[in-house]
């Protein structure tokens, strides 16, 4: 009597075959590598509901890891809703920080606290590291408590205890942070507190502890199956913490995919993904490559693009959505151009009828936000920005706004109150309150109780020399305003004010990304008549935003967009130095250049059905103007699968709209003899002077396009036009 053949469970008949192999692969270590709209949240949903649906693990026999709360919270939804609405109970579901922190409150002992232990927040700790710098009268100007601190959560994303930082590192900060780390941790547990890099850090120490090897066999006999979201984004310590688990049933399935690994700056380690095989004997790697999300020219231009990475496991994605349009990279001559451009592109989608809700702005640094927000205003496209404030609400925008409305009009008493201790003068809230009842009493403004009590003995010496002289510097920068441009005079203000001190001395990726903003902001400046009509200008565009409508574009940074998607994607300000950023190549080299290609593979993947690239030949950062080349990464879009683009009088182009000739990357260039001649002028080794980047030695000629290290600024790729000969 033959056997009844087994019907396919619903939940697995919905998905395509590779899939359905890493539902059904249980047994073993299983590398799910998952491309962008592949499906890879279906994927881990129906695994865990295959467990439980055949038997193989009861809910606490399972370890679910994901790096966000929202994502554990749809995957136990997901799950509910294959079993049929049945709630699941008991067992390990969150992300790494939740799961480690209900462990070591059972394990807290092992390490010196109790288990009422208390998780601080970032404000303690900097505040704990001051203290201790305090006492031991370690100068916090000089050494900020903030950059100490991120060097120890570095040290902690890497499993460094005190006692096994690399010597190499001990020099940080001339051995401070390392003396100062010891000091911190000896602190935290007699405050019987930890902070969130412990939550792991300790577990780890728990674990690899012979004394305690109970504990971690305990937790090999309990979870049969591991299963992990977004791996690429580990960091080295996360990757320790799952091995030392997966040693007991060797069950662990990680999905995620290499050529997203875009957090390199907060700790992230794409080697963990690209190592599986080899850390996990006998591993089985499924590919998952059918895009469910875009279509097939916008799959291959990003398919072009991720080839050029040395370190990658490798995938094809493809689509069955048809090939859709090709993606455009449109040169522009200036960002004014760039934001214009962009934005009747975006009215001509919704002259189609297309909502807003399905438009995006993709960003690589923060800045660029701006112009596309004040085009926006201007041509009453609704707009949100995703991520952060928009450009002229953020917290350094305001604070320095606040200094030039004290310039202009010294009674704006909510403006002085708001920078009259920022940076820290010493000017606790009590002085601020006794000045404003002696000015309600006076009915006179702030400003002017200040200067009348700064005549008296009402305020303590030492804040009273502090008002003094801030009173002083406004009278003095109030004289410099009828002479000086307004530009020049906003970047004396906040130098002279102390403003822009404070955020260097933050050497964080978030301080430096403030002074970028405020270097945005003095440039924007450049483009109204004086001070007082750009306030006005602010004030308009502060009214406009307060006008919230459901159906608006998305104005994002790249990063910020991972996981998302919309049907028209713009990607501004494809130039080298910018994207990829000089930045990241002068701090990471190859591994920088790499992480920023797998940033544009991301930008341009969130697209479902038109991607456009945006790149310009003069770019105004920072005050200055830049002469700009193309991303390499247009380049590197295949010819196939690309539209090249370009304004009148950009890159070549006469105002008669020909240019004098193309080359294949379309890129408008003198005719071949002169590009000869001109370029067989230079060659490696040879020293050239640029009018913006000084003198420097060429090292590799690609064309007219050179690598050269310039004396002062470091490596640059620009065009030979640019350069002479010395």
């Amino acid at each position: 009597m033959s056997a009844v053949p087994q019907a396919t469970p619903p939940y697995l008949q919905a998905l395509n075959e590779p899939q359905r192999q890493a539902v059904q692969a249980l047994d073993g270590p299983l590398l799910v590598l998952a491309g962008a709209g592949t499906g890879k949240t279906r994927v881990l949903t129906t695994r865990l509901a295959h467990l439980l649906v055949t038997g193989r693990a009861r809910p606490g026999e399972i370890l679910a890891v994901t790096f966000t709360n929202k994502a554990a919270q749809e995957m136990k939804h997901r799950v509910s809703d294959l079993l049929g609405g049945q709630t699941v109970e008991g067992w390990w579901l969150g992300t790494f920080h939740s799961i480690a922190a209900r462990m070591l409150r059972i394990h807290a002992e092992a390490v010196g606290l109790t288990s009422q232990f208390t998780i601080l927040d970032t404000d303690d700790q900097i505040r704990l590291i001051k203290q201790l710098m305090e006492a031991a009268q370690i100068d916090v100007k000089k050494n900020p408590p903030k950059a100490i601190l991120s060097q120890i959560d570095r040290w902690k994303d890497k499993a460094y205890t005190p006692d096994i930082v690399p010597a190499e590192d001990q020099q940080s900060y001339d051995g401070l942070a390392v003396r100062l780390y010891c000091q911190y941790q000896a602190r935290l547990k007699i405050l019987n507190a930890c902070d969130f890099g412990d939550l792991m850090l300790h577990m780890i120490t728990i674990f690899k502890n012979p004394d305690h090897a109970d504990i971690l066999q305990g937790y090999h006999s309990r979870f049969r199956y591991i299963m992990v979201d977004e791996y690429q984004d580990t960091n080295v310590a996360q990757y320790l913490w799952l091995r030392l688990l997966a040693w007991g049933s060797n069950n662990i399935c990680c999905v995620g995919d290499d050529d997203q690994s875009i957090y390199g700056w907060r700790g992230a380690e794409v080697g963990n993904i690209l190592r599986f095989e080899r850390d996990f004997e006998g591993a089985t790697l499924i590919r998952l490559e059918q895009n469910y999300r875009s279509t097939a020219h916008i799959l291959s231009a990003a398919d072009g693009v991720i080839a050029h990475n040395e370190n990658r496991l490798g995938k094809t994605l493809w689509s069955d959505r048809g090939e859709g349009e090709k993606v455009v990279i449109h040169g522009l001559w200036d960002g004014d151009a760039e934001a214009r451009w962009v934005g009747e592109q975006i009215e001509q989608l919704q002259r189609q009828g297309i909502s807003l809700n399905e438009v995006a702005i993709l960003v690589r640094a923060g800045f660029q936000m701006r112009e596309f927000e004040e085009r926006f205003i201007t041509l009453g496209i609704p707009y949100r920005v995703v991520g952060g404030p928009r450009f002229y609400e953020r917290m350094e925008i305001r604070d320095a706004l606040a200094y030039f409305r004290v310039v202009l009009q010294p009674n704006d008493d909510l403006a002085l109150e708001r920078i009259i201790n920022t940076p820290k003068r010493g000017i606790g809230q009590s002085t601020v309150q006794s000045l404003y009842a002696y000015a309600r009493a006076q009915a006179i403004s702030l400003h002017e109780a200040v200067l009348q009590l700064c005549d008296t003995d009402e305020i303590k010496p030492k804040q009273r020399t502090t008002l003094k002289t801030l009173m002083l510097d406004f009278e003095r920068w109030r004289g410099l305003a009828q002479n000086t441009p307004h530009p020049e005079l906003a970047g004396i203000v906040l130098d002279e004010s102390g403003y822009t001190a404070m955020w260097q001395a933050d050497k964080s990726l978030e301080g430096q990304g403030r002074l970028d903003n405020l270097k945005e902001l003095v440039s924007a400046m450049a483009e109204f008549e004086s001070f007082e009509t750009f306030m006005e200008h602010v004030s308009l565009v502060l009214d406009a935003a307060e006008n919230r409508q459901e159906d608006q574009a998305t104005i994002m940074t790249l990063h910020g967009a991972k996981g998302l998607e919309f049907d028209h994607v713009f990607l501004p300000g494809w130039e080298e130095g910018l994207f990829p950023s000089q930045r990241s190549m002068d701090e990471n080299g190859l591994k920088g250049l790499e992480e920023e290609r797998r940033l544009a593979y991301v930008g341009l993947t969130r697209a479902r059905v038109t991607a456009c690239v945006t790149h310009v030949s003069n770019r105004r950062m920072y005050g200055n103007w830049v002469n700009a080349l193309p991303s390499r990464f247009c380049e590197e879009i295949p010819d196939d699968h690309k539209d090249m683009t370009a304004d009148t009088g950009v890159y070549g182009f006469n105002p008669a709209g020909r240019s004098s000739h193309w080359d294949s990357s379309g890129f408008s260039l003198p005719p071949r003899r002169a590009i000869a001649a001109e370029t067989d002028a230079f060659t490696p080794q040879c020293r050239v002077s640029h009018d913006q980047f000084g003198q420097g030695t060429v090292i590799h000629v690609d064309g007219n396009k050179l690598d050269v290290i310039f004396d002062t600024v470091g490596r640059k790729r620009v065009m030979s036009r640019f350069l002479t000969k010395l």
